[in-house]
């Protein structure tokens, strides 16, 4: 309401005049305005340590590799009750522990290899209510609801055994004295006249929603949850990494995350995973594949020289021939000179002048018959290069002596 004085020809004020105008609409424009701003800083500030996160793999992948390969090495040659032995034993757990958080920054970026199949959601969270149950403890009371029929989705089981594990703990840990959990599945419509509030598009999903009784977070909290390294947890209790990592697994999957809370009344939260019409494949385990000698001559292309050594060391360990090269230029000229045959061409990715995937198209012509098994710590790189293309073989770094044997013999064998 703007008032003005109304003056006679001598200045003397003889009334008011007031106008009004409702800026209700203008008001929320700018709120509207604000919000989205802030979702926009928001996203920016996580594409950066998205970036800042699959750099930093790359690099500590392959440290790994090698930390994690030469502490199996040394444990296999000590003694049981030599005091190295255990040592050896704390440095590669060390190892393993790192090599999960390194896999936690690449799911937040949406940076990591997923192996995803036509699954029925309650396929995968009802085999899980035992191990629940024992991380949740006895004060709070389990209960998992499944929906008569539920729509089938394209994800990768064991990542969204993560989202419910991750979500679980959480939860969990929000609710010290006991209480309750709910987890259950449906499915569900998103219609846009109806739904406009939320954030997931319309469309058909299959969702989990995962409800604890514990204390609850405020709005402020809320907003900051899924940032990377955030945590209201105590210091040396948590990474902060447990949220982001169930958001860019999910995000990945091509599904949403939404979270509704109030202090003292609990926390929701919802994933929403696209409904497909695909049919189920049938699916073959090679766990049981045995790790055993080969005979078989294999092209090493890797431009890492500690990952060269390293993996070269337990390729002739297990009676393989190895053709060591450090660039794609090396393995086309020592390919051209070789006499014999070359069963397995084991390149990295990224690589300086010529990606993997390059290398190996130009070496066809040359090894018609010779199989290919790529390594990489650094997803969105693979991607770029053209390699998750159906009937890809590859192995994540870091990689054990265990893993990469293993991975040799089944492409080898296919």
């Amino acid at each position: 309401v703007t008032l003005s004085p109304v003056r006679d020809a001598t200045g003397k004020i003889i009334g008011v005049s007031s106008i009004a105008r409702d800026l209700t609409a203008r008001r929320e424009a700018e709120e509207e305005l604000r919000r989205t701003e802030d979702q926009l800083r928001h996203a920016q500030k996580m594409e950066a340590v998205g970036r800042l996160a699959g750099g930093v793999a790359h690099d500590f992948n392959n440290l790994l590799s090698v930390i994690l390969s030469y502490s199996e090495f040394a444990i296999e040659e000590l003694k049981p009750g030599d005091p190295l032995r255990d040592d050896m034993i704390q440095i590669a757990q060390a190892g393993k522990q790192a090599a999960s958080l390194t896999r936690q920054l690449l799911a937040f970026s949406r940076q990591q290899v997923l192996q995803p199949r036509v699954v029925e959601l309650h396929q995968i969270i009802l085999p899980m209510e035992r191990m629940l149950r024992r991380v949740l403890g006895e004060d709070i009371a389990l209960t998992v609801l499944e929906a008569r029929r539920s729509g089938q989705v394209l994800v990768d089981p064991g990542q969204i055994e993560q989202v419910v594990m991750n979500l679980a703990v959480n939860a969990r840990d929000a609710m010290p004295e006991g209480g309750s959990l709910t987890i259950e599945t449906s499915d569900i419509h998103i219609a846009a006249e109806v739904d406009a509030r939320t954030v997931v598009p319309p469309g058909d999903y299959v969702m989990i929603s995962i409800a604890d009784t514990g204390s609850g977070m405020d709005p402020a909290t809320c907003l900051r949850i899924f940032e990377p390294f955030f945590t209201t947890k105590e210091i040396g209790k948590g990474t902060g990494l447990g949220l982001s990592t169930v958001l860019g697994i999910v995000q990945q999957s091509g599904g949403y995350v939404e979270v509704s809370s109030e202090l003292g009344s609990g926390t929701t939260f919802k994933v929403y995973l696209p409904r497909t019409e695909q049919v189920p494949e049938v699916t073959t385990s090679r766990t049981d594949i045995p790790v055993v000698r080969g005979t078989e001559t294999i092209l090493l292309v890797e431009d890492e020289e500690q990952v060269r050594i390293v993996a070269c060391s337990i390729l002739r360990r297990n009676g393989y021939t190895v053709l060591e090269t450090s660039n794609a230029g090396e393995a086309f000229l020592v390919s051209k000179d070789y006499q014999h045959t070359i069963d397995l061409l084991l390149t990295d990715v990224v690589m300086p002048r010529m990606s993997g995937r390059k290398l190996a198209d130009e070496l066809a012509p040359q090894r018609p018959v010779m199989k290919v098994l790529y390594a990489s710590g650094y997803t969105d790189a693979i991607i770029q290069h053209g390699v998750l293309a159906a009937g890809t073989s590859f192995v994540q770094k870091p990689f054990t002596p265990d893993l990469l044997l293993r991975k040799v013999r089944e492409v080898l064998s296919s």
